[in-house]
């Protein structure tokens, strides 16, 4: 697997590259000093506290897809403002940023790969567009990702990295939590494996929606994972609320998702999934 070059690994955004580390990070969970080609060798996992560093979706299918086998479709579906929004900005010129700072059309990147081998359709949510927001162009590809699955008896991988339901498409995005459900819906009764992973952070109407609709669901470890954001939720219910309830093991603890896997063995964890889904469900 290649890795980019390193990046700001402690931020909600991605610096500049000139302004990346050349030597040494810190940990801002455990404050440890280390030398980044080794945290890039570990897979942007402290070697000192384990914590899962963000990283980008371009990494991500570095991470998880064979070498070379990753082919993109649907990477020139494009975003429309179909409500004209505007807040402090309008929606075509967040669009138009985002397009500039990631070298992207939309904040999915679908395409088809093999993992171990095992030939799979796989769906990655950047995080750096727009907070990996869920538009139509996004649900669109997940939707076109199952098709593909189902026409090429194949399963489907989802990553998700997201805030939620883009706001800025108002009701059309809160459409695709009910248009991406029905595709897996499909995909389930075609007897083809969906496997969900989530990383932090996965919130809002992903979570809601296709990120916990999977066959597997599989969590990093330390992700953030939730519908709303913790001081809303005290806010309205008006009760303090258990340390780390967000976390993807107490999520684990609570019954909520099926496993919690380190960035080093997911993709062999993946393989075997597939490999024994399909063959119960061969059966």
């Amino acid at each position: 697997m290649t890795f980019g070059k390193i990046s700001n690994l402690f931020r909600r955004e991605r610096p500049d590259p000139a302004e990346a580390p050349s030597h040494w990070i810190k940990c801002k969970n455990c404050q440890a000093i280390m030398y980044y080609k080794e945290v890039v060798a570990k897979l942007y996992v402290c070697p000192k506290c384990g914590l899962h560093m963000r990283i980008s979706a371009s990494d991500r299918i570095g991470l998880l897809a064979d070498e070379g086998s990753f082919v993109e479709y649907d990477a020139n579906l494009k975003a429309v403002d179909p409500i004209e929004f505007i807040d402090k900005k309008s929606y075509a010129q967040r669009l138009e940023e985002s397009v500039k700072k990631t070298g992207r059309n939309s904040a999915a990147i679908a395409g088809e790969c093999t993992i171990d081998g095992a030939p799979l359709q796989l769906v990655i949510f950047d995080f750096d567009f727009m907070g990996g927001s869920l538009g139509s162009v996004e649900g669109e590809k997940i939707v076109r990702a199952a098709d593909r699955a189902i026409a090429k008896r194949q399963g489907l991988i989802i990553v998700s990295a997201s805030g939620g339901a883009r706001m800025q498409e108002s009701t059309f995005s809160l459409m695709q939590m009910a248009k991406t459900s029905a595709a897996l819906k499909k995909l389930s009764e075609a007897k083809l494996p969906y496997i969900s992973i989530l990383t932090d952070p996965t919130f809002g109407g992903v979570s809601a929606s296709f990120a916990f609709l999977g066959d597997v669901i599989i969590a990093e470890p330390g992700a953030m994972i939730g519908f709303a954001g913790a001081r809303v939720i005290k806010q309205t219910i008006g009760a303090d609320l258990p340390e780390g309830f967000q976390s993807a093991e107490f999520l684990l603890a609570s019954g909520l998702i099926d496993m919690v896997v380190g960035r080093d063995k997911l993709k062999t964890t993946i393989a075997q999934l597939v490999k024994y889904m399909s063959t119960v469900r061969a059966l």
